[in-house]
């Protein structure tokens, strides 16, 4: 093979490398679209399968609440006679909507002078808690016949995360818990003092 012949294989073998090169990254680009392309799909079934087990969750959280209002109904006046607070009327799920901003209270006790707030909750949390804390501070706007008289609040709840049914016993509410036997008992001891978030001077 002489001088030139050994040159023009060099050649043809550079330009074989060049043109498989060139093959090679095209291929990579396409599979390095493909993968992205896979990604984006992954990506937007598992934020379809997210939001789909979310809607399941709060579909699910919505009916053991109800679930749980329906223990603590009916329960929920003698108990509250037997602490001294002699209620006699019970409502459930009232509904207040003003200037597009609305609240519904899950349970409500009341006598002449005296109404009780119960928030239900499956599984309730500290930020349930300061939600509830918010809204008592708000019910007389939203339920005007609540002005003049002493309210309480209380939360029940089949389970309590992260301590917070000792956090809502510091901040004057009374803690619903519930048995195994399905009984609804409060669970504050005899010395609590409950806040009055009403602020009226109520005689009687």
């Amino acid at each position: 093979m002489n001088e030139q012949t050994m040159q023009e294989a060099i050649d043809q073998t550079w330009a074989m490398i060049r043109a498989t090169d060139a093959q090679m990254k095209a291929t990579d680009a396409r599979l390095d679209q493909r993968f992205a392309e896979t990604d984006a799909q992954l990506n937007r079934r598992f934020a379809e399968t997210d939001q789909k087990l979310r809607r399941l969750e709060g579909m699910f959280g919505i009916q053991w609440g109800r679930l749980i209002e329906a223990l603590v109904a009916p329960a929920a006046l003698q108990i509250f006679r037997d602490r001294g607070i002699d209620v006699h009327t019970s409502f459930q799920r009232q509904k207040s909507r003003i200037n597009g901003r609305s609240m519904e209270l899950d349970i409500v006790l009341e006598n002449d002078l005296d109404s009780v707030v119960i928030e239900v909750k499956s599984l309730m949390n500290v930020e349930d808690v300061n939600e509830f804390l918010a809204d008592l501070d708000q019910v007389q706007t939203y339920f005007t016949h609540f002005q003049g008289r002493r309210i309480y609040g209380a939360v029940a709840a089949l389970e309590f995360a992260a301590n917070a049914d000792q956090y809502a016993y510091r901040r004057g509410l009374f803690v619903l818990g519930l048995t195994g036997e399905g009984v609804v008992q409060i669970l504050n001891n005899e010395q609590f003092a409950p806040k009055d978030f009403g602020g009226a001077d109520v005689r009687g």
